[in-house]
């Protein structure tokens, strides 16, 4: 079925041409980082995690994000999610290849990757992490070629593929859970160390991972003119106010339980993202634009007149995805360094290597989900 991801018109070919240009810009300094190591991004002895594991983290609540349409779909039979079903699958499976890609260019060297799948270090929650995102995607693609085949012949899929569906439901929840173990596990750093931080990573993935499909939705509706519905539509906006909603209450624990113990250890984190520390207020801007823009978002959600309003329900659900990518990523990720553990306040930003190549792997995930999206609306225009 490959072959018809091959055919487009002019808009389908200009867009994928766009998005090899930002990936050869984005190899160029690849390249660089190949020759001359980590030192071209921002990253240092202090701030070790920068934008590349900002962006993996937030990706991995992206591709979690498939089991608020699978799970309906398939164990409750709720048939109005037929269409855009497999559009979620499509889309984790593009997230975690964009989320392997991230953790690769962070280790620097290829061959460290090699050792890491060498060596493999069952007491390592970085190992877990990785085979849980492995086994993801294979499901994924497994799942989603059985389907859609099916669909293309006219045919109920085989009931073998039943039980990994139903596998993929928990496997879905337990890669975000274990990617949130990555920072909750680290002791040292008191920013992460918070038990709350698994369920706010589940309330970001399905508030965040939603918003992108529907945004996904509406741009094939105005583009392709297929169409999943308004009742879906609808479904999965109600989805993403409840998440969003425990999104902002969680962050309000955090802040109360920092603020309201007055332990300096925890609230100088939140004073360097919403106040800064002296001269070092680089996020202060960008983490009140999160919360406002977050503020924003579930107000436009709340009130149905404005959530049913397929005019304003892309502009509520391009708010979500913006704050949560700010907080989600250069927020959590950053402040966990900042200060340090020796009290010591150096700022990160991105180098222009660091966004090119981050650009770069973003416009292969994209690559890789027009691709999957042309092929299914090929099958079912033929269909």
């Amino acid at each position: 079925m490959f072959e018809k991801a091959l055919t487009g018109g002019r808009t389908y070919w200009t867009w994928i041409g766009f998005l090899f240009v930002a990936m050869a810009m984005g190899f160029y300094f690849y390249l660089r980082q190949l020759n001359e190591g980590l030192g071209i991004t921002g990253m240092s002895r202090d701030v070790t995690w920068g934008f590349y594991i900002a962006q993996f983290t937030f990706l991995v609540g992206v591709a979690a994000s498939a089991v608020m349409v699978v799970l309906p779909y398939y164990l409750h039979n709720y048939k109005l999610f037929s269409k855009i079903t497999i559009m979620g699958e499509f889309l984790a499976i593009s997230a975690v290849i964009m989320c392997m890609l991230f953790i690769f260019v962070d280790m620097g060297q290829p061959f460290r990757v090699i050792n890491v799948i060498r060596h493999p270090s069952p007491r390592s929650i970085m190992f877990w992490d990785m085979a849980s995102l492995m086994g993801y995607l294979l499901l994924n693609v497994i799942i989603s070629r059985v389907t859609l085949d099916a669909e293309r012949k006219s045919m109920a899929p085989p009931r073998w593929i039943k039980p990994v569906i139903i596998l993929s439901i928990p496997w879905a929840v337990s890669i975000h859970t274990v990617t949130a173990f990555l920072y909750s596990g680290l002791a040292a750093r008191p920013f992460w160390l918070t038990a709350i931080m698994t369920p706010r990573f589940l309330a970001t993935a399905f508030s965040a991972g939603p918003a992108l499909l529907l945004l996904a939705c509406f741009l094939l509706r105005r583009k392709t003119r297929f169409d999943v519905g308004e009742e879906p539509i609808k479904t999965l906006s109600l989805i993403i106010t409840y998440a969003m909603i425990a999104n902002l209450f969680f962050l309000g624990l955090e802040l109360f339980t920092a603020l309201y113990s007055n332990m300096p250890e925890h609230m100088i984190h939140f004073q360097y993202l919403f106040q800064g520390i002296g001269e070092a207020n680089n996020l202060v801007p960008w983490m009140w634009a999160s919360v406002i823009l977050g503020v924003i978002s579930v107000i436009l959600l709340i009130v149905p007149r404005w959530r049913t309003n397929m005019n304003v329900l892309p502009w509520a659900c391009a708010l979500v995805f913006i704050s949560i990518w700010i907080d989600k990523g250069m927020g959590l990720v950053v402040a966990g360094f900042v200060p340090s553990v020796l009290g010591y306040i150096y700022e990160y930003a991105p180098t222009m290597p660091e966004l090119s190549i981050s650009l770069a792997i973003w416009a292969f995930g994209f690559l890789v989900l027009t691709m999957l999206f042309k092929i299914a609306l090929t099958v079912r225009k033929e269909v």
